[in-house]
């Protein structure tokens, strides 16, 4: 709801296309900055109490907005600010509880061995059905409802997943060691070729998608003159077909192993955004972007699982904050190209991610394939890959 809804509030409340692509660089700055420090505290104090901290914090901030928009007005200065304070704000505290269930994820699937693809597919499954719902549900609250509704449905969950979460952290004790932190998570990585070139790979897909999820709501509303509710659902009916993908995607790789589903899920990913490019139809738009995000939902379970097998648990934390840290950088800069381009150029900028996007899977899958083991479809091996 905050990724994709946020920015729909910011287009509603401004009614301007720059401001709108700006919230997206204000929405995501935030995040990558809190990666500086969220795994590092994941990692000293351990995932329930940071969980439970972001949760709550972000309740109190949806609500705050909710009472200065109210009184503002929706159309006012200060409502402006709101929202992109808003999203600034949100934008960090949600990578907080990110890191954190990750990291107990990660924990989990470790304790499964060679199965831990099962395990992340499943994971994956949990968020890819509440993306399915949450863009909808904040695109037709704001619409019937308006600001008041989607911030307060927004705090709503974030007070219930405080409510609902562990209540102590798995974490060893005489593990929290001093020297963790970026510096320990960059060393892991460059240590570990077959990871840092998957996240590399995954990082340039990541310019492209980035620049679909800030270009096609202006895109959307702007210039197919849709509504906002009809723009959520873009990415809601994209989240059905990523979600089927990833659920398939725990039987394909038991039968073919990481890498063929890796190289089919990218090529997938990366015609189908070239495709985007010359899409002119709403129609279009639903389509292509569900096939997009099907090749990323696979992409998605080769990095976790690969990325659960080879970070040591006693680092887990700071080194995922490094890679989804790398993993981040696009979004900003996807928010200042739309904020920067004319709508009827955002075409062309989509088309030049696509093709870069192609060029960076290929390397990526490639590399991947030559830097892991022999045996990766046998069951006895110590990683599947």
């Amino acid at each position: 709801m905050a990724t994709y809804g946020i920015p729909l509030l910011v287009l509603a409340t401004t009614k301007s296309v720059a401001w709108t692509g700006l919230s997206f660089v204000l929405q995501w700055l935030p995040r990558i900055a809190a990666f500086t420090v969220a795994g590092t505290l994941v990692d000293r104090y351990g995932t329930a109490p940071c969980f439970r901290a972001a949760s709550l914090a972000r309740a109190l901030v949806a609500l705050a907005a909710a009472v200065v928009i109210a009184a503002a007005g929706a159309q006012s200065q200060a409502a402006a600010v709101t929202v992109m304070l808003l999203a600034a704000t949100t934008g960090a505290l949600s990578e907080f509880s990110y890191v954190a269930a990750e990291t107990a994820g990660a924990t989990a699937s470790r304790a499964t061995g060679n199965r831990a693809h099962r395990v992340q597919s499943a994971l994956i499954t949990i968020d890819q059905t509440a993306t399915l719902a949450g863009p909808a549900v904040a695109g037709l609250l704001l619409e019937h409802g308006g600001s008041a509704a989607m911030l307060g449905t927004l705090a709503f969950f974030s007070l219930l997943a405080a409510a609902v979460g562990p209540r102590h952290s798995p974490v060893p004790a005489g593990e929290t060691a001093p020297q963790q932190g970026l510096g320990t998570g960059w060393a892991t990585l460059r240590s570990l070729p077959a990871l840092a070139w998957l996240v590399g790979g995954l990082m340039v897909s990541n310019g492209a998608v980035a620049l679909l999820q800030a270009a096609v709501p202006v895109i959307v509303v702007s210039e197919l003159d849709h509504s906002s509710t009809d723009a959520g659902l873009i990415w809601s009916a994209a989240a059905v077909t990523s979600l089927l993908a990833v659920t398939a995607s725990r039987w394909v790789i038991d039968r073919w192993g990481l890498w063929p589903v890796g190289a089919a899920a990218g090529t997938v990913a990366a015609g189908a955004t070239l495709a985007v490019a010359h899409a002119d139809t709403y129609r279009g738009y639903l389509l292509l972007i569900a096939v997009v995000m099907a090749g990323e939902g696979g992409l998605t379970v080769v990095l976790r699982t690969v990325r659960t097998h080879l970070i040591p648990a006693r680092v887990f934390g700071s080194t995922l904050a490094v890679t989804i840290l790398l993993l981040l950088l696009p979004y900003p800069a996807a928010g200042l190209i739309v904020a920067a381009l004319p709508v009827t150029q955002l075409g062309h900028a989509i088309t030049a991610a696509a093709l870069v996007q192609a060029a960076g899977l290929a390397v990526a899958v490639t590399r991947l394939r030559r830097l892991t083991f022999p045996t990766w479809k046998e069951p006895s091996s110590p990683c599947p890959l």
